[in-house]
């Protein structure tokens, strides 16, 4: 019997390593002597450097970059396998680094994600994968093209900042000073939204009031980024709104399309090609994925539905252990996911969830491979 563990983590309570840990001391008591083989996965938000650097064996580079208003700031990215790295744009340009009375979308940059990018070029990465959940920016990916060389200008010549309050500026784009190892890199950018850059579908108004935008900020930002869409259009002969997922990240999705030719992808799919997880399947009899809460939202995009759709694909079986189950948790048995087990067994409200995390999470684990156990039995 051999298992493979792949599990999220659950947020603020278990780690994908702890949980991985507590299955297999669950599986070693019902099944001794089973092999087992574990992997961290994450989505492609929270925590997703963490998991392909704890998979892959690789390392954190820290450096110190400009945050969502151009503050100092000490970031990270991954580094990995030689010649890969893997970078968060929320951690140099995240909705949490602006405080919320300071929240304004014109005024926000993605300078810093560039920098990470520029960083790790420099020191030889060709193949970078980026997840860019969680930005606090709405510049049309202006300011961390800027800091890999790109030059916007005003109708004066003046190259401007790369902020929000910039993209109706936009006269010119100067992109002769790029940086040029990225004619010779790959970039992947994990993206699960499909809007457009422009429209009421489109990055501002779909992203924008969570940044702090009001009603009056976002028609402005919105004219702005038509504007910036035009633009590219005329100097550079591409449509970005034809461009599925242009308008994540405010924008940014658009220009790592248009500047860097990146290639968008899901989350999930990324990070289990990242950690090469079909070849972990090999011999593979059963798997064990889950996450802290699982509903109908879990099908799009999350560790369970992609997990649960390679092994369907090798006929391989897939048990999820959650947390809690919420609307429509059973949609994911239409992806791969044969049971769901949650780790709450009895009433209780959601401190005392959090606080007895570990001792519920290993009593739904060893219920979890009786159950097992006692298939196993069937004639």
């Amino acid at each position: 019997m051999k298992f493979l563990f792949a599990s999220d983590s659950f947020k603020g309570t278990l780690s994908s390593e702890q949980i991985s840990a507590l299955l297999e001391q669950a599986a070693e008591q019902v099944f001794p002597g089973c092999e087992t083989a574990k992997v961290p996965v994450a989505d492609g938000g929270e925590g997703t450097i963490d998991a392909v650097i704890a998979a892959l064996k690789g390392t954190y580079r820290r450096i110190s970059v400009h945050g969502p208003l151009m503050e100092e700031r000490e970031s990270f990215y991954g580094e990995f396998e030689g010649d890969s790295a893997i970078i968060e744009m929320a951690a140099a340009s995240g909705l949490p680094m602006v405080p919320e009375e300071k929240r304004n979308p014109l005024n926000t940059t993605t300078f810093g994600t560039g920098e990470l990018i520029r960083d790790a070029l420099d020191r030889g990465y060709r193949n970078i994968t980026i997840a860019i959940g969680g930005s606090a920016t709405n510049d049309g990916g202006m300011g961390a093209m800027r800091a890999l060389g790109i030059r916007f200008l005003d109708s004066e010549g003046q190259e401007l900042e790369g902020r929000g309050r910039d993209l109706i500026r936009v006269s010119e784009i100067d992109m002769s000073g790029l940086h040029p190892a990225v004619s010779q890199a790959h970039f992947t950018v994990m993206c699960d939204v499909t809007n457009p850059l422009t429209g009421p579908d489109g990055a501002t108004y779909t992203f924008g009031k969570q940044k702090g935008g009001t009603p009056e900020i976002l028609d402005q930002l919105e004219k702005g980024m038509v504007h910036y869409a035009s633009l590219i259009r005329e100097k550079l002969g591409i449509d970005v709104d034809k461009i599925a997922g242009s308008g994540a990240a405010g924008g940014l999705g658009a220009a790592f399309c248009v500047f860097l030719n990146a290639a968008l992808k899901s989350g999930i799919d990324a990070v289990l090609d990242l950690i090469h997880f079909d070849s972990l399947l090999e011999g593979v009899d059963l798997v064990i994925t889950g996450e802290g809460r699982m509903d109908w939202q879990s099908a799009f995009g999350k560790v369970p539905s992609g997990v649960g759709k390679r092994c369907k694909a090798r006929n391989i079986p897939v048990v999820a252990i959650v947390g809690g189950m919420g609307e429509r948790a059973e949609t994911i048995f239409d992806y791969g996911v044969d049971s769901i087990i949650t780790t709450i067994n009895g009433a209780m409200d959601i401190n005392e969830a959090l606080e007895r995390a570990e001792e519920l999470y290993i009593s739904a684990a060893l219920r979890a491979m009786r159950m097992l156990k006692a298939g196993m039995s069937l004639r």
